[in-house]
């Protein structure tokens, strides 16, 4: 298919030609559902610890005796219901990992990024050039190509400059072609994207 190449200021500058084979795939929502649901399990640290009450300090006596003082029975100064006692249902470390086979992971993402293609939902450009590495420079960039809500840049190689100028900018996220992922694409309303970085797409997950 012939997609219009922009220029950062919005004018048309050439076309360019997607491969049918990664950017006009079906579009599998269960595929992808289970990609980002294994990207998020693995972003996950599972580091979250707390103590039971056999694991707090102290409390090895019986705070009073069971019987005959008119106060409700206690065992333990560290039973959850005391003030520094344990922790009912203790949260220890864990690992939430999740595995999903490559061949499924690269389905997904070209199944997210056709998905974006066929709703014209990914702009691309020759290139971004910034003259000074300025915030209002990338958000007149946005500007001018009309995305005014979460949007996701995918450059080719180096992109320091790009990203430094994003960082103070809400909801524009800057990635690198060959880190780009399922999550990505689907949690972003507009896709940017230079010409040399579709290519590195279409290298990467060409069939």
């Amino acid at each position: 298919m012939q997609v219009k190449v922009l220029n950062t200021k919005s004018a048309e500058v050439g076309t360019i030609e997607l491969a049918d084979s990664v950017f006009g795939c079906e579009y599998n929502e269960a595929l992808i559902h289970q990609a980002v649901v294994t990207y998020q399990a693995n972003q996950r640290q599972g580091t979250k610890s707390t103590l039971t009450r056999t694991e707090v300090r102290g409390g090895g006596i019986k705070p009073w005796r069971q019987k005959g003082t008119g106060r409700a029975r206690q065992g333990s100064i560290r039973a959850p219901q005391w003030i520094k006692g344990g922790v009912v249902f203790a949260p220890k470390p864990r690992d939430f990992s999740k595995k999903i086979n490559k061949k499924m992971k690269a389905q997904a993402f070209r199944s997210a990024i056709s998905y974006k293609v066929a709703n014209n939902e990914l702009i691309i450009v020759d290139e971004i050039k910034l003259a000074e590495v300025k915030t209002k420079l990338m958000a007149q960039i946005l500007a001018n190509l009309g995305c005014d809500k979460r949007t996701l840049v995918i450059t080719a190689g180096d992109n320091v400059e790009i990203v430094r100028a994003s960082n103070n900018i809400e909801k524009l996220t800057v990635t690198d072609a060959s880190l780009a992922n399922v999550y990505q694409l689907v949690s972003n309303v507009a896709i940017i994207a230079t010409k040399e970085a579709i290519k590195q797409i279409e290298e990467a997950y060409s069939l």
